[in-house]
């Protein structure tokens, strides 16, 4: 019975902590993930991190990129796929660059360096995404141009990250072609199910005379999807936006929408948010403070000018340039991924896991504040 205390504590936390957010003026978002860090082993230890929690965290931020596929502009992303796709490479090379720089100044070896300067790359707009969405702005320019970035990002990474252990010697016989060839096919099969598929089986399955027929449909979709991508090594977050997308090309889109965000908002989205504090520990980071706030330091500031720059190239402004900068930030749950991987592959000392765990985590938390400052800028100079 522990799960039902955990889910009655996780709901209550975070919404008392989002409401005191906003009243300081923050998105609601940063005060849920520090909800995260009180309840967990960092604080108070009333939730502990196990497979419930990581279950329902992970439909959590299913649910959360579903809805935001769901509430994409496609035209406006098709526009902004150049930026998209530039923003993504500049987020990519300049992280690289610092991490592998400063790992290398700490004496790390030479592989040790080019793993941390490739998890350093990664980036996770799912908080992104919900601090868009709570200020309305989601479905502009920048908000698709930050969604698009985030698809060409995981792509990319993974794709590094397999030929580095390709090529470490700690991954076996990799095929680097089958490997892209795979994300290729993944994206000609959620194309053409989206444009085909998808419609028919919402017609088909909207008729059935059962309860929340729609509905159950998307949420078909959505997971089918997020199960695909996992099968091409790509990041279940990228599946659920797609199959969003691809709804909202439907008549079933309004209604798909009102009925899965209450489900979302109220149950799955808050665990996911706590989850994320609940892997922070401050055992053993004393003798590290200097690497965790460097590394920290270089992780905001590479993916900030790496992802501006990509903008400002393709035709973004200055100040749209710093917002889809800052919308880059946050490492989240695919950085946490990587480390896992790099810990198992020996490529990342288990001295140094915490502590970059650590490092993941404060980039999403600073996103929201950051989106926040850097929008209110951007509102003040277009009302002068």
């Amino acid at each position: 019975m522990t799960f039902i205390l955990y889910l009655a504590l996780i709901i209550v936390f975070t919404k008392a902590a989002g409401a005191i957010s906003v009243k300081l003026g923050q998105p609601s978002v940063l005060g849920k993930l520090l909800a995260g860090i009180l309840l967990g082993p960092a604080i108070l230890g009333w939730v502990q991190p196990d497979a419930f929690i990581g279950h329902f965290s992970e439909i959590g931020v299913l649910l959360l990129m579903f809805i935001a596929g769901l509430e994409t502009d496609v035209d406006q992303l098709r526009k902004n796929w150049k930026a998209s796709f530039a923003v993504a490479v500049g987020g990519i090379i300049l992280p690289f660059i610092g991490g592998y720089a400063l790992a290398a100044g700490f004496g790390l070896t030479n592989n040790e360096a080019l793993f941390l300067g490739l998890l350093l790359c990664a980036t996770s707009v799912s908080i992104s995404v919900q601090t868009l969405k709570e200020m309305d702005r989601l479905g502009s320019r920048e908000g698709t141009t930050i969604l698009g970035a985030a698809v060409v990002d995981d792509v990319i990474v993974v794709i590094l990250l397999a030929v580095m252990m390709s090529f470490l010697g700690t991954a076996g016989d990799v095929s680097i072609g089958l490997l892209i060839g795979k994300k290729v096919l993944f994206f000609i099969v959620v194309i053409a199910a989206g444009w085909f598929i998808v419609p028919w089986f919402m017609k088909l399955f909207a008729p059935f005379k059962v309860t929340e027929a729609v509905m159950s449909a998307g949420l078909i979709v959505c997971l089918a999807f997020s199960y695909f991508a996992e099968m091409m090594g790509i990041a279940g977050i990228i599946g659920a936006f797609a199959a969003g997308i691809a709804i909202s090309q439907t008549s079933f889109k309004h209604q798909v929408e009102t009925k899965i965000e209450p489900i979302a908002y109220t149950l799955f989205v808050p665990v996911f948010f706590v989850s994320i504090g609940l892997n922070i520990t401050f055992d053993g980071v004393g003798s590290q403070w200097l690497f965790i706030v460097l590394l920290t330091i270089v992780a905001v500031i590479t993916k900030l000018i790496g992802g501006g720059a990509g903008a400002r190239l393709t035709g973004f402004d200055n100040r749209s340039s710093i917002i889809i900068g800052s919308g880059m930030v946050s490492r989240g749950e695919v950085a946490l991924i990587i480390a896992s991987t790099g810990l198992q592959a020996g490529l990342l000392l288990p001295d140094y896991f915490t502590s970059v765990v650590l490092v993941v985590i404060l980039t999403t938390l600073i996103t929201p504040p950051l989106l926040k400052a850097v929008f209110k800028e951007d509102r003040q100079l277009a009302s002068n």
